[in-house]
């Protein structure tokens, strides 16, 4: 009875109150009864089975497919969810592209699949320097845990360089992810981020230029050098740094580089449009020709 009448209510275009302190839609379609079984009952399984509906009747299917993608996810039905969407982006709407993008990095991610993740991170960051992404807005709004915040240009251009120094850090690529990891930095520094370029360096036998970086997180000269999970980290590095923890000497392995010219060009430009009282070309890059000329030969 209580339910009927919170339907009835529903439809007459009022505001149901369990739907607002559940944060939940109103009405009685299948994406809302797939919503009410995630958040409310709790039942993951049928909550994909009531989003496979939503999809197949055209009920808000943006929503509907990157949400049943995020509780494939939280069953280990990874690449279920990967398919999913796949076959099913092409009924979503043009903004919807950028989450479900967002989503199946994060698939990517969890599943292994490396090089896939490389690929799209790869494609997001073009669509940025083409002025493409947040549909040519310098700003957009996101959701984290039910609250909503403005995300800068800026900063999801540091996150995805981010992410992709990570996973080229997964292929043990260590020289691109030293490249994407200084970009970062130059956007959007933080003291996670420089651990990862620390560790970067580390791996290339180069410890001079870890431990100073290492230095200035410990310092406090970094944002995010408060976070303790951060400090201690630094902290673990720089007893990698140090001489009694050298491994013997042996030949690095090079790997491919695996950044392609148009996608370090348009970074550049971005980095001089954004700071251009920083736009000294990094050492590394100028390095990168005679690199790939070593690796062909």
């Amino acid at each position: 009875m209580e339910e009927s009448s919170r339907r009835k209510s529903s439809r007459k275009g009022d505001k149901d109150p369990f739907c607002v302190l559940h944060k939940l839609p109103s009405g009685d379609t299948p994406y809302v009864r797939a919503k009410h079984a995630q958040l409310v009952e709790k039942d993951p399984e049928v909550a994909i089975v009531l989003f496979w509906k939503a999809i197949n009747a055209g009920d808000k299917v943006d929503s509907a497919l990157k949400d049943m993608a995020v509780v494939m996810k939280q069953l280990d039905r990874t690449e279920e969810a990967i398919e999913a969407i796949k076959s099913f982006r092409s009924l979503c709407s043009k903004h919807a592209q950028e989450s479900l993008d967002n989503v199946l990095i994060d698939l990517y991610k969890k599943c292994g699949r490396i090089d896939e993740q490389i690929d799209l991170l790869k494609q997001k960051l073009r669509l940025i320097y083409q002025g493409e992404a947040f549909n040519g807005k310098p700003t957009k709004t996101a959701r984290s845990h039910g609250k909503k915040f403005q995300v800068s240009i800026k900063q999801e251009t540091s996150r995805i360089l981010g992410n992709l120094g990570w996973a080229y850090m997964q292929k043990s690529n260590y020289m691109a992810a030293e490249v994407v990891y200084k970009k970062a930095q130059m956007i959007d520094p933080d003291a996670n981020k420089a651990c990862n370029l620390a560790l970067c360096l580390i791996k290339q036998a180069r410890n001079s230029e870890a431990r100073s970086i290492l230095n200035e997180v410990l310092q406090g000269n970094i944002p995010g050098f408060e976070d303790c999970k951060a400090q201690n980290r630094a902290q673990e590095l720089m007893l990698e740094v140090e001489p009694r923890w050298l491994p013997p000497s042996t030949k690095m392995k090079i790997a491919r580089f695996d950044l392609e010219d148009d996608l370090i060009d348009g970074l550049e430009k971005l980095l001089n449009e954004w700071a251009p009282s920083k736009t000294k070309r990094l050492p590394i890059f100028e390095e990168i020709s005679s690199y790939r000329n070593q690796v062909a030969c």
